[in-house]
């Protein structure tokens, strides 16, 4: 009998759902596997599968017995454990009671910290198909469930209601009863396509019993995969390419579990009002892909996919044209509404909405942004009235209906609105572009304008929040600062922005500037940057994040020149003596202190290289001057290998202090290599 079998759990419900599905996939699967390993149980690999009725998992080669483990328990010390004579004290006698052994039957572990009694003992292991359960148990227990619910007059509680139940492993199953379901071997296929049981002979016949018998696609992945080609084909169809958002497309696989795809199409009339606003009324309410042309332009067709092989496939379709018009007749009433109103006629109407209790309300924080915008503008060369103007009407269009129905237009529709205003292209961009970048790796605003009015609705909401005492702890994050100072460090290191913080910041604010610079420790950890590198820059705390950014680049090529280490080291050897010395010395040392010819060529290399340097990192070319740093190597080592720093004479050694801090001063312009 092989040692080994594949295992199948399968956790059978209600309609799980949709944007939950994946996270609880995921997490019943690294359940079972922490389980399993915390069991001390070998198995070759797991392999997750989720449909909207179902968690499951196939564990492969799972071992049928539980690893031997070893115990180990530690008694009394050696000198409580026997008396001079040798004797078994009360102390040892116990401990080995408690064992259910003989004194002489314990070993001994002698260490530095002192010697013991220990009891070894192997513990053999149980058959893994008496500890799956609790296992299972424990993997539910622990699923990110917000909030779970009972069901009929059951005690038990879960995301849905459970109705069946598969453990099998092998060809066996192993009994159990979870949820007050006991298990089997039958699981169920698509609820109108083969609501019957399908008896399960063997773990491996799971996914080809439910794809062949059962009109289930038990993997996500491969549903998922479908789905896309099935849209795409679909859009080549009618000759356009389908808009496959990924999200979109995780959801819609979560609500299916038979794939079909259906083409429909609605009136062209719609097609006046924005496309943004008809695609999020067919991907917000009805899950719909959009199709467009060859020019990005939105074609008046649809893609949905069905949960349902229909013998009438143009029912279904009709069935989505007529829910679709009320849909898109509701965003041309509110984008007809809206354009009967002026952008700026709703400025007043934001004093009237509250941003934060502790912050005011809109209209506080638009005057805010507007001050903080205008500064910006001035930094970067953008226009200084326009970046009122622009920061005044920003959030006008959260009191139109069109935003009101649909949240996630805001800034897209304010800028339609504002072209439609006759406002300047300059001030209409801007209004689009304030909340970019929306999340990690979205697109950065290209204008100017639009950059400033970014950074300072942005830092408005850092700043203020921070200064109410509510900056993030943990994980916890609900003003979603993190995201936003990381889109503020975006767009002035990608976009190239001559900004300094800590100008923008008032003295008080020491802690926002901490929270920043602690983000691009993480920003540059992303793009693969050691954390030595970059340490080595943030310890000098310097306050533009582009000229950073060249610090970081600059000291990353550096690290490549075979004069790096050296000269990493002599700067670490020079911080450690200054750091002990406890003598006050100058900033700059006396020639006619200098004793030893090196500390001559040394002073003099030093000169030649400050006077080098200073124009280069004047205008932020770092890598250029770390090269003219690294030929201080040569002169460096022989200053250290031939002059003895702390002299017991204190006028010669209080110079060489200084001496050291000059040249340590000369690398910190730039950062501190000592981190290296």
């Amino acid at each position: 009998m092989s040692d080994t079998r594949d295992l199948l759990i399968e956790i059978g419900t209600e309609e799980l759902p949709p944007k939950a599905l994946p996270n609880l996939s995921k997490a019943f699967a690294e359940g079972i596997a922490k389980g399993l390993q915390k069991q001390e149980i070998a198995y070759e690999s797991i392999s997750a599968f989720a449909t909207p009725r179902r968690l499951a998992v196939i564990i492969k080669a799972v071992a049928r017995i539980q690893a031997n483990r070893e115990t180990e328990r530690r008694g009394p010390s050696l000198k409580a454990a026997f008396d001079a004579q040798g004797e078994a004290s009360k102390a040892a006698l116990g401990f080995a009671r408690s064992c259910g052994v003989n004194v002489s039957e314990l070993e001994k572990l002698e260490t530095k910290k002192g010697a013991w009694l220990i009891y070894k003992q192997t513990q053999h292991g149980q058959a893994t198909a008496s500890l799956i359960p609790t296992i299972i148990e424990n993997s539910l227990a622990a699923l990110p469930i917000p909030k779970r619910m009972r069901w009929a007059d059951l005690p038990y509680e879960f995301v849905r209601p459970v109705h069946w139940l598969v453990i099998l492993f092998g060809v066996d199953v192993i009994e159990a009863e979870i949820f007050g379901i006991p298990s089997g071997c039958e699981t169920r296929g698509h609820r109108f396509h083969h609501p019957q049981d399908i008896v399960l002979n063997d773990t491996n016949d799971y996914v080809s019993s439910l794809e062949n018998q059962g009109f289930v696609i038990p993997s996500f992945t491969k549903r998922r995969d479908m789905i896309r080609k099935l849209v795409t084909e679909a859009a080549n169809a009618l000759e356009g390419k389908a808009v496959i958002d990924d999200d979109l497309l995780n959801e819609v696989t979560c609500l299916v579990e038979y794939p079909v795809v259906i083409t429909g199409s609605f009136d062209k009339q719609f097609l006046q009002v924005p496309a943004e606003a008809l695609i999020a009324a067919m991907k917000g309410h009805q899950k719909y892909f959009h199709i467009v042309d060859s020019e990005g332009k939105l074609l008046p067709s649809f893609i949905t996919i069905s949960n349902i092989k229909s013998q009438q496939p143009e029912v279904i379709r009709a069935g989505n044209e007529r829910v679709i018009r009320p849909r898109l007749s509701d965003a041309a009433f509110f984008w007809q509404q809206d354009c009967t109103n002026s952008l700026d006629s709703h400025i007043e109407a934001l004093k009237t909405v509250i941003f934060q209790k502790q912050l005011g309300s809109l209209y506080d924080k638009s005057e805010r942004v507007a001050q903080l915008t205008a500064t910006i503008a001035k930094q970067i060369g953008a226009d200084e009235l326009q970046a009122v103007r622009a920061a005044m009407l920003s959030k006008c269009d959260l009191m139109t209906g069109m935003v009101a129905e649909f949240p996630e237009l805001q800034g897209i529709m304010g800028e339609y609105y504002a072209r439609n205003n006759q406002e300047t292209e300059a001030v209409a961009a801007a209004i689009g572009e304030q909340y970019l970048p929306r999340f990690a790796g979205d697109v950065l605003p290209k204008t100017s304008l639009g950059q400033a009015l970014s950074i300072s609705d942005k830092l408005d909401t850092l700043v203020g929040i921070f200064g109410i005492g509510k900056a993030p702890t943990g994980d916890k994050d609900p003003f979603g600062l993190r995201r936003a100072t990381i889109g503020i460090l975006r767009i002035i290191i990608e976009c190239k922005l001559e900004i300094d913080l800590q100008e923008l910041l008032k003295p008080s604010q020491t802690k926002v500037f901490d929270f920043m610079l602690e983000r691009l420790r993480g920003y540059y950890q992303e793009q693969g940057f050691a954390l030595e590198t970059i340490d080595a820059v943030l310890t000098c705390r310097p306050t533009s994040p582009l000229d950073i950014d060249k610090r970081i680049r600059g000291i990353a090529a550096f690290r490549k020149l075979p004069e790096a280490e050296s000269l990493a080291s002599a700067n670490k050897r020079i911080h450690n003596i200054l750091k002990k010395a406890k003598e006050k010395y100058p900033s700059e040392p006396d020639q006619t202190y200098f004793t030893h010819i090196e500390e001559r060529h040394l002073y003099d290399k030093l000169e030649t290289v400050k006077q080098k340097i200073a124009p280069l990192i004047k205008t932020g070319d770092y890598e250029t001057a770390l090269k003219h740093l690294a030929s201080l190597r040569e002169t460096t080592d022989k200053f250290f290998d031939n002059v003895m720093v702390m002299d017991k004479d204190q006028t010669v050694r209080i110079n060489r202090l200084a001496f050291l801090q000059q040249i340590r001063n000369l690398f910190l312009q730039i950062a501190d290599i000592s981190k290296l």
